[in-house]
């Protein structure tokens, strides 16, 4: 398995942490109170994060961050069963890292597990289907029709997500584990997470199916 792919995805999903993570808790922070805006600033900054490491890594390793998205590629027959495992394992690790940098650079304990228990429930757990189901719409979409489009489609998918969603768009199960070690404003409770990637395999699932027929390369 080649080195710098995997480091790339470990990198990669350590940075995605920090901006998930980080903005929320500076939006927290900074917006007095105000959920709203707090929310707002967090999508934002997770957007542009996710613009800027897919386009920089993206012709390195492919830029999953997302072992959803790795299961889907493999599907697809587009990434080798082989590196199924060790991306997973280098993104998973890479987004506890980037959990763990942020507390250092808030100077809170590193060391954490979230208390917020507001993530469960029927309606969230079917938003996370919608959530993955689209995130892979815009990667396989913009893959048939506008290659050079995929960075930005995903980073303003993501920032709409997080507002019409009712989870707040995790659809990545290195991002679902990594927040469940952070007590801050993005934080998941660790029992609620299984569930969470529950749903996101299934929308792989899903999307395995419409989205190959949909974007197929040939009319029938």
């Amino acid at each position: 398995m080649n080195a710098r792919k995997l480091f790339a995805e470990f990198l990669g999903t350590a940075f995605l942490l920090i901006g998930v993570v980080g903005s929320g808790i500076m939006a927290q922070t900074l917006s007095d109170g105000n959920i709203a805006l707090a929310l707002l600033a967090n999508a934002i900054a997770t957007g542009c994060m996710l613009y800027a490491i897919i386009t920089t890594l993206g012709p390195v390793s492919g830029a999953h961050f997302n072992p959803a998205v790795t299961l889907a590629f493999a599907l697809r027959g587009e990434h080798p069963w082989r590196a199924v495992a060790p991306y997973m394992i280098v993104q998973i690790a890479g987004g506890i890292i980037g959990v763990w940098a942020t507390h250092i650079m808030f100077d809170q304990s590193i060391l954490q597990s979230s208390t917020t228990m507001h993530r469960t429930g029927g309606a969230q757990w079917f938003s996370e289907i919608i959530a993955t189901l689209g995130l892979l719409f815009v990667i396989f979409g913009g893959i048939r029709h506008r290659p050079d489009a995929v960075p930005p489609l995903v980073g303003l998918y993501i920032t709409g997500a997080y507002w019409y969603t009712s989870s707040t768009s995790f659809a990545n199960p290195a991002v679902t584990i990594a927040r469940g070690f952070s007590d801050t404003f993005a934080g998941i409770y660790p029992g609620h997470i299984a569930m969470f990637i529950v749903m996101q395999i299934i929308a792989v699932l899903i999307g395995h199916v419409v989205l190959n027929w949909l974007f197929a390369e040939t009319d029938d």
